[in-house]
């Protein structure tokens, strides 16, 4: 079984898991947590080399200010609690999107993480946080933008290779595979430009009862995949004489 080069997972549902147990929301948050835990371990032992978790959009600061600011106390206590194992799973951390926006614990205590684990050898894991696909496009173009006036670029360098290369994502490859979890069929502004040539997979389950045995599922569906990027692989019939019309 091929395992992809890089997993990226849209985690959602803990919401819709809590109130299904008429619980409030935060309870649904805790447990997602638990389980993002559990597919990082997961993907360790798969020889997974790149992970990375959407856990916060641009667009989650619409949600009520109470669960926003649970959202931040929940990320504070992961990153303060699971440094050492990111160390001893040999795990590279790092983020993607505006951190500025962010908490100043957060934003401190993503630089220690990213700090801690930077010689570390194993699998790259990366939060999305306060992220946006369409933001991230713009930012680039600002950048391209910005090196043309002043002459460190021309206009006819552009090209998918140069775009690539001022994404905040240029570290890691295209995500092969993305999953989203609770059903929901669409991507919500998570790896725009990326997604270009990834496969799908959306599971049923909601995110908080999403387990090891759900990622190795969508792994073996992702290995039946018949990935021409546009091509083909088959062997096609030989074009055929056309037919004289005029007779």
């Amino acid at each position: 079984m091929i395992t992809p080069r890089h997993i990226a997972i849209i985690m959602d549902g803990n919401g819709r898991w809590a109130k299904k147990r008429n619980h409030q929301r935060v309870y649904g948050h805790i447990r997602g947590a638990k389980v993002a835990y559990d597919i990082i371990k997961s993907c360790v032992e798969l020889s997974v080399e790149n992970l990375t978790l959407f856990a916060f959009s641009t667009e989650n600061w619409k949600r009520p200010q109470h669960e926003v600011s649970l959202l931040m106390t929940l990320l504070i206590k992961y990153l303060k609690n699971e440094q050492k194992k990111l160390n001893k799973y040999n795990i590279r951390f790092h983020t993607i999107g505006n951190p500025r926006l962010l908490p100043k614990e957060v934003q401190e205590l993503l630089i220690e993480n990213i700090e801690s684990t930077k010689n570390n050898t194993g699998m790259n894991l990366t939060f999305a946080l306060n992220y946006g696909g369409r933001q991230e496009v713009i930012d680039s173009v600002k950048k391209i933008a910005e090196d043309i006036k002043h002459n460190r670029l021309d206009s006819s360098d552009i090209n998918e290779q140069l775009i690539n290369s001022y994404l905040q994502s240029a570290f890691m490859p295209d995500p092969e595979l993305i999953i989203r979890t609770s059903n929901e069929r669409r991507l919500s502004n998570f790896f725009l430009w990326q997604a270009a040539y990834s496969e799908f997979y959306f599971s049923d389950k909601l995110w908080p009862d999403f387990s090891p045995s759900d990622l190795t599922k969508a792994i073996v569906d992702f290995n039946s995949r018949n990935r021409r990027f546009g091509g083909l692989t088959e062997p096609q019939p030989p074009p055929q004489p056309m037919r004289n019309i005029h007779g």
